[in-house]
């Protein structure tokens, strides 16, 4: 059986040509997974995190993203001017000094209006940001030129989400793969890296809000997208469906989180809709259900019911904030709850942590600017230190004092992380 690192390597060699090992260049990191190598691994955190350096800018739910000394992120224009505009912007990592920005036009007709959701991907020169109403850009990520830039919204008529466009791009070779939400059989599409030039569309299912992933699967990549309908495996070359598991909503498509994968076994879970554990055969392109568990309602919840925290696998178990920020230690073989903690994060609806394993322990970053190393076990968590090192803001959720909903990134010992007004780089070595 492959190891989780193994299928992690592959992943990373087969499909991408990212930076280096200290860069953080696309959603999740470089294996799109919230894991630190061991190079990159953090002994203790700061006891008083003092900022490097702080920028301003305005309002997102997009996480940073690092690669070649630079630092990206998008928002909805200057934090103090209302406007009908999403910003693609670049900054020295070093330095927090401005490299360039590049400004369009867009209408939201969307809800939750604080800004774009998608974390930029950067590969080989490139950068590519799509905004929450469909606007895709590739642009030189160097200097911000544009090399060439979609409408996915009059391409392909969008069945738009209630909240957007989310996930981010994903670079396949020399193409990049978007979640599109298009009418008919293009939820997913695949675009030439160098023109935009469609080169495949695929699935006739509900967008959700999940990034895809690429797994291996008998010697062959398998794309991997959680839509509003179904957990499918599609084929990179031509967006043909190797496999796919109904998945669908009781309310309305609301999954968020990234799929988990360790050894043949993926994890999704959603805050409707609970919890799927699915088996893929590592010697071809299939895959089985072994179980979905589903609580009565958003609050009466059943194993794991996540919003936008994305779960984690350790072992023989799965650990994850639940709908209201309970965080649960599940059983990976039936899905029954180990224990349950309500210190990690202040419990609200939706209550959000991020989560980037490091090691055998966790770094942390909750709602309300917390940043904690954990270890979680089937015994617990235990939290061995904890600290305040950003201020929550309320445009990207206008309750509860404001929250931090954006996913940090963490690059050559540095964690870079935004709110609705500034954009902040800690040191943690």
């Amino acid at each position: 059986m492959l190891s989780r690192k193994t299928i992690t390597l592959c992943v990373l060699l087969l499909c991408t040509t990212f930076a280096t090992a200290d860069d953080w260049p696309q959603w999740r990191g470089s294996h799109r997974d919230a894991v630190l190598s061991a190079a990159e691994q953090i002994e203790t955190l700061p006891e008083k995190p003092v900022p490097k350096w702080s920028v301003a800018i305005g309002a997102g739910y997009s996480g940073p993203t690092i690669a070649d000394g630079r630092v990206y992120v998008t928002d909805r224009g200057p934090a103090d001017i209302e406007t009908e505009v999403e910003r693609i912007l670049c900054f020295d990592a070093e330095t927090g000094k401005a490299i360039w920005s590049h400004q369009y036009e867009s209408t939201y007709t969307v809800s939750y209006r604080a800004g774009p959701r998608a974390a930029v991907t950067v590969d080989a020169g490139r950068a590519y940001a799509v905004g929450a109403m469909g606007h895709f850009h590739c642009l030189d990520a160097a200097t911000g030129e544009v090399i060439w830039k979609r409408d996915l919204q009059s391409d392909y008529a969008i069945r738009m989400p209630i909240w957007g466009i989310t996930a981010s791009p994903l670079i396949y070779k020399d193409m990049v793969i978007q979640i599109a939400a298009g009418k008919g059989d293009a939820c997913v599409v695949a675009m030439d890296v160098a023109t935009g030039k469609e080169r495949w569309h695929s699935l006739d299912e509900r967008a959700g809000y999940s990034a895809p992933i690429v797994i291996q699967q008998g010697g062959q990549d398998v794309v991997v997208c959680w839509t509003g309908e179904s957990v499918s495996g599609l084929n990179p070359a031509d967006g043909s469906v190797f496999w796919s598991i109904p998945m669908l909503p009781r309310n309305m498509p609301i999954g968020v989180p990234t799929p988990i994968v360790q050894d043949d076994l993926l994890f999704v879970s959603s805050f409707y809709d609970g919890s799927m554990l699915i088996q893929f055969d590592k010697t071809k392109p299939a895959a089985k259900k072994l179980w979905h568990r589903v609580g009565v309602d958003e609050k009466n919840t059943d194993a794991l019911h996540c919003m936008i925290s994305n779960p984690v696998f350790r072992g023989d178990h799965i650990y994850g904030a639940d709908s209201y920020g309970e965080f649960r230690c599940l059983d990976i073989k039936t899905g029954d709850r180990v224990w349950e903690d309500l210190s990690v994060v202040k419990r609200n609806r939706w209550g959000t942590v991020y989560i980037i394993q490091n090691g055998s322990r966790e770094i942390i970053q909750n709602e309300n600017g917390e940043l904690m190393s954990a270890t979680l076990s089937p015994q617990g968590i235990e939290i061995h230190s904890r600290a305040k090192f950003i201020k929550p803001t309320r445009k990207q959720l206008n309750r509860r004092g404001g929250v931090v909903w954006a996913h940090p990134a963490i690059a050559d010992g540095h964690l870079y992380a935004r709110t609705d007004s500034e954009l902040i780089c800690l040191p943690l070595k």
